[in-house]
């Protein structure tokens, strides 16, 4: 299988990309902040607080995305199913066991996070395990421990932190525009500067958004394609994925923030009010998905 995970040195540069771009959007909002109010320690706190971020997304990101998902940890004697299924996967693709989590939601989704293969974690919804048989459950677990393979957890779960963390503060430096003072008459700059901070404060999130693009499209297509030969069986993840396609269950506790981490997007059967949710789509059209499987299962 080490022809199937050779991406490693490509996701540390994209590691490398998410932490110099976010902190690089933090720096320069926290100086048209700090030269808005006036101060320049504004812009040294937010340097010093994006590190501290980037560290805590790094070191704690997979256990603030489990709780944001309400999942809770199964074994071998819990679900003993499941378990073996990872864990054949696991040794055939020579990855160390990840530790399982089953979300309580009905629709058929399922994701991995974690900082690196030996502390990763795979986990799926109950309706996932509920309404798909063990070929297809299969195929789902093999794309989700691809995805760990190819070394994308980590920047996808680190994702969800940062992107957030940008847009509460460009959120809340807006609010300050609109109900605060600040130091708008500054040496006749200050409304230059609340124009500028008005305009960064909202293409703040939009530029975090596109952050969490740094895992693409691609990487989604890269995880079935690795998924499909780790079980050598592509029609069982295109079945899953057909299921997947056709549940319109919503999910009660879908996030942007979280989206790109699923299997499919979990706003399915659900109202978007978020614009740039439909802009930013994280995942390939699953049709396509699903007749690139066939076309591997007719070729092999």
């Amino acid at each position: 299988m080490a022809t199937i995970y050779s991406h490693k040195d490509a996701n540390v540069r994209k590691t490398w990309f998410l932490f110099t771009g976010f902190l690089g959007v933090v720096i320069a909002l926290g100086w048209v902040i700090s030269q808005y109010y006036g101060d320049p320690s504004i812009l040294l706190f937010a340097v010093i607080f994006s590190t501290v971020m980037s560290l805590v997304s790094y070191w704690y990101s997979d256990k603030i995305v489990l709780s944001m998902a309400h999942a809770k940890e199964v074994d071998l004697k819990a679900n003993p199913e499941l378990y073996r299924i990872v864990e054949n996967l696991a040794i055939t693709a020579g990855l160390p066991m990840p530790k399982l989590y089953i979300v309580p939601e009905a629709q058929l989704n399922a994701f991995a996070t974690g900082r690196d293969p030996k502390h990763a974690v795979v986990a799926v919804t109950e309706g996932l395990l509920a309404k798909l048989d063990k070929t297809e459950l299969e195929g789902v677990l093999a794309h989700e421990m691809s995805h760990i393979g190819n070394r994308d957890i980590l920047v996808n779960t680190m994702a969800v932190i940062l992107v957030g963390f940008i847009s509460l503060v460009a959120d809340m430096f807006m609010r300050s525009i609109f109900w605060g003072s600040g130091n708008r008459d500054r040496e006749g700059g200050g409304g230059a500067i609340a124009i500028i901070g008005l305009a960064l404060a909202i293409l703040a999130p939009i530029s975090a958004t596109l952050l969490q693009l740094a895992i693409s499209r691609r990487r989604e297509s890269l995880a079935d394609a690795s998924g499909a030969l780790l079980t050598r069986y592509p029609r069982g993840l295109a079945s899953a994925l057909e299921k997947i396609a056709r549940d319109v269950t919503p999910m009660r506790r879908a996030r942007n923030t979280t989206a790109h981490l699923w299997i499919d997007d979990p706003f399915t059967g659900q109202q978007r009010t978020a614009w740039w949710h439909k802009a930013f789509m994280t995942h390939p059209p699953i049709e396509e998905r699903i007749r690139a499987l066939r076309e591997m299962s007719l070729g092999g």
